[in-house]
């Protein structure tokens, strides 16, 4: 699977695109939606490149009442990383005053797949937006997120193919007293991925985010140990919902989950796109959906046989 569809909602507003230069019309009050400034990742010639989107963007919006801003694509996303896009929101930081939320790099396959988008280190935004609630990130090529502290973010999501290691040290040992909501997509070592349960660590154990509630790690091709992982980590305790979507997750790893600690506080555990067998779903739902826990199953991926006996299985999200 791949990124088919542009985000239609973004901090509980919905994504609204700024017209194109000439198109006229009336624009929404600039509160009530997530502004996405783009453009495209191929451009012919005289077309509108991000800089001048973005300059036409605080022109015509009362940028001092923006709540929400998603970045889709920019000129040869593929090759160019987001490091002049970054530097171009820091810039505008007096402007923007009461911005709560940013996503960056909003593209689908047709724009630039997932891991061809070129990242850079985001963090600054974080420095520049002290007020800042809410960061999403698409893409893990040249992704840097050095360790930061952030008294107001409450949401963080990496959506990759491959979630460099040192990114997911770096997340984990951040100073985020206030995020409740963290969702990881670790994704594979072929595109990148090279984070081991080690490098978790630190967030499962419970003492990097004390406010957290919500936790994804996602998309990856060791989900069953990450399940083994967070069948044992003390952050489980004060979570109400656990995503472990995405990934290939197999009966090993259910049945890490089922004998670990207790999940039944859980509000929902999400397990969407797996490759758990109808006993182990059988298992997995009576242990905890009586207990109130809304459990996500979908029907199971098949993967693919070889030929020479091996099956091959494959995480949700990778190029």
């Amino acid at each position: 699977m791949t990124i088919g569809a542009h985000l239609e909602e973004f901090h509980g507003l919905p994504v609204f695109d700024l017209p194109e230069a000439g198109a006229g019309g009336e624009l929404p009050d600039a509160a009530a939606v997530a502004w996405r400034v783009s453009c495209g990742t191929y451009l012919d010639e005289g077309e509108e490149g991000w800089d001048a989107v973005f300059a036409r963007f605080l022109k015509t919006v009362d940028t001092r009442r923006v709540r929400a801003l998603v970045v889709g694509g920019w000129e040869e996303a593929y090759e160019t990383s987001s490091a002049p896009v970054v530097t171009a929101l820091m810039g505008a930081n007096d402007r923007l005053t009461a911005l709560e939320a940013v996503f960056l790099g909003d593209m689908t396959f047709e724009d630039c797949e997932i891991s061809w988008i070129h990242q850079s280190d985001v963090t600054p935004l974080l420095a520049a937006y002290p007020g800042l609630r809410a960061l999403g990130v698409r893409g893990g090529t040249e992704l840097a997120f050095p360790p930061v502290r952030h008294a107001a973010l409450e949401s963080l999501v990496v959506e990759t193919g491959g979630l460099p290691a040192e990114v997911v040290r770096g997340i984990a040992g951040s100073d985020l007293p206030a995020l409740e909501s963290l969702e990881l997509w670790l994704g594979t070592d072929e595109y990148g991925g090279d984070a081991s349960v080690d490098d978790l660590a630190p967030l499962l154990s419970g003492d990097s985010f004390p406010a957290l509630r919500s936790l994804g790690l996602c998309n990856s091709v060791i989900q069953d140990q990450v399940a083994a992982a967070v069948a044992a980590a003390p952050v489980v305790a004060r979570l109400d919902r656990l995503d472990l979507s995405m990934g290939v997750l197999t009966d090993e790893g259910g049945a890490a989950l089922l004998g670990g600690q207790p999940l039944t506080h859980l509000r929902e555990l999400d397990l969407e796109h797996h490759y758990l067998s109808e006993p182990m779903r059988e298992r997995l739902t009576a242990a905890l959906v009586p207990h109130g826990v809304r459990v996500v199953l979908d029907d199971p991926q098949s993967g693919e046989d070889d030929g020479d006996g091996d099956v091959w299985r494959y995480v949700s999200v990778a190029e």
